[in-house]
């Protein structure tokens, strides 16, 4: 990992990042950057995506629910609520911020029996004590280091169930020398492809499937979104 790249997320400061989001109302246009409209449009593309990914992995059931996913970075649940309640039968979540865990403590989905346990903690701080079929983690991990990264997809490949898979959805950097975008608003950092590969690597986990998440108008002038599957390296 080069100098460049490392100072970004150098930059990082979890006090401040809590601040920021802690300023917010608890609501999905929030959640989305005040972008509302394209939580439809990402919400389709995540289940395109993971239909695909089943399909593809051997092992990995094609059709039905998983029985026990996990929310990664939940917010307020949204992800949960419009996708995830369609393909596990169980969701915990996990998300740092009071205000947003309570929301999803006092849900109709919380009381239907969907949300299983709810972790009011950072990412850096979460330690799996399950195992789980489908892990997902969402438009969250520009708030942790590269190294607190690694950490964590490590404890992430530890808890996966044996045929269970993990996926990442997050913006790419833009910028115009190929390095990570650090932001100050909310202390958080935009990697570049090339950076996460070179985490899930360091991780031991492999990319089974990578693709764009499409269809967001071109008019709101957002960051490219991408899709990584990811299942613990087979070493020989």
């Amino acid at each position: 990992m080069t100098d460049s790249n490392t100072a970004a997320d150098s930059k990082i400061d979890h006090a401040a990042s809590l601040k920021y989001w802690n300023s917010v109302p608890a609501t999905t246009g929030s959640m989305l950057g005040e972008f509302p409209s394209v939580s439809r449009i990402d919400l389709q593309g995540s289940k395109s995506f993971l239909a695909k990914v089943r399909r593809l992995i051997p092992g990995v059931q094609s059709e039905g629910k998983f029985h026990q996913g996990v929310d990664c970075g939940a917010g307020i649940g949204r992800v949960t609520e419009g996708f995830l309640r369609h393909v596990c039968e169980v969701v915990d979540a996990v998300e740092p911020v009071a205000k947003f865990t309570k929301v999803m403590e006092d849900s109709q989905l919380k009381r239907d029996g969907v949300f299983g346990t709810i972790y009011t903690r950072g990412l850096e701080n979460w330690t799996p004590d399950k195992k789980y079929d489908l892990i997902w983690v969402q438009w969250c991990v520009g708030h942790l280091t590269d190294s607190q990264l690694i950490d964590y997809t490590v404890r992430c490949r530890k808890s996966l169930t044996e045929n269970g898979l993990m996926v990442l959805k997050e913006n790419l950097s833009t910028h115009f020398a190929g390095q990570d975008m650090y932001d100050s608003e909310d202390s958080s950092v935009t990697r570049t492809d090339a950076k996460f590969r070179q985490i899930f690597q360091a991780a031991g986990m492999e990319i089974v499937k990578s693709e764009l998440q499409k269809g967001f108008p071109q008019s709101l002038n957002l960051l490219p979104v991408q899709f990584y599957a990811l299942r613990p390296k087979k070493f020989d």
